[in-house]
């Protein structure tokens, strides 16, 4: 005898991470723009998505009517050839806004191909940075010095920071008002977690008192392994709410992104990837 479905639905749904889902409310226009938030979007660990996650956040910010500028703190400049940028030709990149006092902000900043969304582009240069800086007075607080004259001109600005805890990474968090952690659905990442939130606190209680978390992002989740799932259980039972409801499943279309110069959000408007960062999004806002 079939059962009957009554009741069925009486329990909400469970989302990816476990908890239940909820709507997601779409956020409203605004009517002026500034001064901006920034979020530095950090993890000492390579290739979790950080500058994926960086490009398609900050165009799906856009989406929304908000101005956002997204600043490429790796010197290896993926997030500057992720919009097209040729970085390696450039005369003036975050590394002259760092080291070089007479380079101006606004002889870096480049138009991307999405609407509302600059970008202050990096190359090797950067690389160098980290020793002409060390013996700076104020070292850390040389991003932070860079930025300020457009701080009013956006709502968002995203700094997608290489993948080491050194020098640069600590300006980066010496001047946002959050982080955002994107971590890979994978065990090893679990471990690297610890380290780099305690590199937050230590920002917080010597050079940020205003830094916080604003949330761990999951990424590469692949719902079909037992692994991937296994995994999310753990983050969510050590970081709570701490982890976005928003989760950033495996897809070939990113990769196809960063050969294209855009984002999903505009490449692939109808996938599930240009959904989630839309959802991502909505939930930053939210939370910031």
């Amino acid at each position: 005898m079939a059962r009957s479905s009554e009741g069925l639905f009486d329990k909400p749904q469970q989302g990816l991470t476990g908890r239940p889902l909820r709507e997601i409310p779409r956020p409203a226009p605004l009517d002026r723009h500034g001064p901006a938030t920034v979020i530095a979007m950090c993890n000492q660990k390579g290739g979790v998505g950080k500058t994926t996650s960086t490009i398609n956040m900050g165009a799906a910010l856009a989406s929304y009517g908000r101005r956002v500028l997204l600043v490429d703190l790796d010197p290896q400049g993926a997030l500057s050839a992720g919009l097209g940028i040729d970085h390696e030709q450039l005369d003036v990149t975050i590394y002259n806004l760092l080291v070089d006092n007479t380079a101006t902000i606004h002889e870096a900043l480049h138009r991307s191909p999405v609407e509302g969304l600059d970008v202050v582009p990096a190359n090797i240069d950067l690389s160098a940075a980290e020793i002409q800086l060390v013996n700076e007075v104020g070292r850390e607080q040389a991003l932070a010095r860079a930025l300020h004259p457009v701080m009013n001109d956006y709502d968002y600005v995203i700094v997608d920071c290489q993948p080491s805890l050194g020098l640069l990474t600590v300006n980066a968090l010496s001047c946002a008002d959050s982080v955002i952690i994107p971590m890979e659905c994978e065990y090893f990442a679990l471990r690297g977690l610890a380290l780099l939130t305690d590199t937050v606190e230590k920002v917080r209680d010597r050079l940020n008192f205003r830094l916080e978390v604003a949330g761990i992002l999951v990424t590469m989740f692949d719902r079909r392994t037992n692994h991937s799932r296994e995994v999310m259980e753990r983050v969510v039972e050590v970081f709570g709410d701490k982890v976005f409801d928003t989760v950033i499943t495996r897809t070939v279309r990113f990769p196809e992104t960063s050969v294209a110069g855009e984002p999903i959000t505009s490449w692939a408007p109808a996938s599930d990837g240009a959904r989630q960062y839309l959802d991502l999004a909505a939930e930053v806002i939210e939370r910031t």
